[in-house]
């Protein structure tokens, strides 16, 4: 008696159609890793460099904030403070692609409090095609990113940070 073995599509999900590959605006060497359904049948394709939602917008790892999952589906905020939100009815295993690509980019992250007034954190990450990382800030809700006084205090922070890490 012979035993079975699961199928590809059943341990790695099924495969893009052919149609959203082709649709796809892939970047040199960028290849699709992990695929889910949107609710309206359209798919979200997880790159190694990127998330395409469908429609269009092509969104870099490296310029994402944060990802959250729930039952529904998942919201993904940009380093921009610009928000997508997609409803995947079976995300498979979109959402560890996710985690995996965004956590590569950082190089290194510290929160800072600037005056009582709230924080900013300042992130490092790695950009496709660059040696050196690029550094950010990440203003709290309602800090004002262009006050002159906060951005003192964070790049003085950052300096502190560049010191202590060695960059």
């Amino acid at each position: 008696m012979t035993a079975s073995r699961p199928s590809l599509s059943r341990l790695f999900g099924s495969r893009l159609p052919r149609e959203v590959r082709t649709g796809l605006a892939l970047e040199g060497g960028e290849r699709p890793i992990s695929h889910a359904r949107t609710a309206e049948g359209g798919h979200v394709v997880a790159t190694t460099r990127a998330l395409h939602l469908p429609g269009g917008p092509r969104l870099p790892w490296h310029l994402m904030d944060k990802a959250v999952w729930d039952e529904e589906g998942v919201t993904v905020t940009m380093t921009d403070g610009a928000v997508h939100r997609v409803v995947l009815p079976e995300p498979g295993r979109l959402p560890e692609a996710i985690r995996e690509r965004v956590t590569s980019t950082v190089v290194a992250s510290r929160y800072v409090t600037i005056d009582g007034r709230g924080g900013v954190r300042l992130v490092a990450r790695r950009v496709p095609g660059y040696d050196t990382p690029r550094w950010e800030f990440i203003f709290d809700p309602g800090l004002d990113a262009t006050d002159p006084g906060l951005r003192a205090h964070a790049e003085q922070a950052l300096e502190e940070m560049r010191r202590s890490l060695g960059v």
